[in-house]
């Protein structure tokens, strides 16, 4: 026995910790499903966000920044499938488990994902005085929290999401028509890339610090304008994420919902039910409450809710008599900000997303 041990200790000490790259898993889990909000800038993630959240089970929603980087780094191959993998699902049994104590709570009065906001505050506030370390896997086990995250573009990058998780994850990736998007998405083009604040994945480029999503395209994105790179990103991003989705239903039978912002907003029902009936879930009078509060339905498409945060990305209450006149006035706004090229890209987005979301009877009465 001696004699084996000693073997044991000398090929250890002559072999090198570079020698070889183990394989980095996680197999004993906490999380038992997670639903994803997922979508491009203002594409009506937190109109949606809110309601699953007010769904039996699904815990408050929050941001998963630290996942986003870790799939877009992985996609600029800078980490291993199987360490991002492993990665994502730790990181979520980090959130769930600090979740279910209180810890890292939002407390912040106006924040979208605070406890204060949520459908059901008192779920979450009585946390902070209940027993937690060693019984939360327990009560895990017995309460069956959904884990509930609102991403931005996960999906275009999200492998690692699905190859960690596989069936125990729902990504709800909700759509919009690009005319309702591409003025958040051109503001953020104005203040985000040079803003120290904009904490996010950045690469080099000539000496420059170019945003993650610019990779490819460098060359276009600094020759044009703040309106013309969000019309370019929202094409890129379009591509990418069906190519993405149709690859990770290949590969890993994801699990994806895609929700057309106008047509939940308008009838709902179809969506929750099916939503509903992937997360094992109902639907109870808080999620009512949060539908009312969210204005779901609603007889426009434009008839948002007035909050400072949506006021900062560019919304503002809807002035036409019809969806058709509103969708001419988004045209004409984006017509005075790009060159021709870039409009192009604009009506051919618009004209692929109608077809495929709004119906003849829209396009008809939009296009004559």
């Amino acid at each position: 026995m001696p004699g084996s041990l000693n073997t044991l200790m000398q090929k250890e000490q002559n072999t090198s910790i570079f020698s070889t790259v183990p394989k980095v898993v996680r197999k004993n889990v906490l999380t038992q499903k997670v639903v994803i909000v997922d979508g491009q800038p203002g594409c009506g993630k937190t109109m949606l966000s809110p309601i699953v959240g007010a769904l039996d089970r699904v815990e408050l929603m929050s941001f998963p920044v630290e996942i986003e980087f870790i799939c877009r780094f992985h996609q600029l191959g800078k980490i291993s499938e199987d360490a991002a993998a492993a990665w994502v699902k730790m990181m979520c049994d980090h959130r769930l488990y600090h979740g279910m104590m209180g810890r890292e709570m939002n407390c912040r009065w106006k924040d979208l994902s605070s406890v204060f906001r949520a459908p059901n505050p008192l779920k979450y506030l009585v946390r902070f005085f209940q027993k937690g370390d060693e019984i939360i896997p327990e009560r895990i086990q017995r309460e069956r929290p959904i884990l509930h995250l609102a991403a931005h573009n996960l999906l275009a990058d999200g492998e690692p999401f699905f190859a960690g998780l596989q069936e125990n994850v729902l990504m709800i990736h909700v759509v919009r028509h690009p005319l309702y998007m591409v003025k958040q998405q051109a503001l953020n083009m104005e203040r985000l890339p040079s803003n120290p604040r904009n904490v996010n994945v950045y690469f080099e480029y000539q000496d420059m610090q170019l945003p993650y999503y610019v990779h490819g395209w460098e060359e276009l994105y600094l020759a044009s304008s703040y309106m013309e790179r969000a019309v370019y990103l929202i094409d890129r991003m379009t591509r990418r994420i069906e190519e993405a989705a149709q690859r990770c239903r290949a590969k890993y039978n994801a699990k994806i919902i895609t929700v057309p912002f106008e047509k939940f907003v308008l009838a709902p029902e179809p969506y929750l039910q099916q939503i509903v009936s992937e997360l094992g879930t109902r639907v109870t009078w808080i999620t009512k409450k949060e539908m009312k509060r969210q204005k779901v339905p609603r007889r426009m498409i434009a008839d948002g809710i007035n909050l400072p945060i949506y006021e900062r990305c560019g919304w503002q209450p809807s002035e036409s008599a019809s969806e058709v006149d509103e969708f001419r006035l988004r045209r004409e706004m984006v017509k005075k900000d790009v060159k021709k090229d870039a409009l192009d890209v604009m009506d051919r987005l618009s004209e692929a997303y109608e077809k495929e979301y709004l119906g003849k009877v829209f396009l008809d009465e939009y296009r004559n």
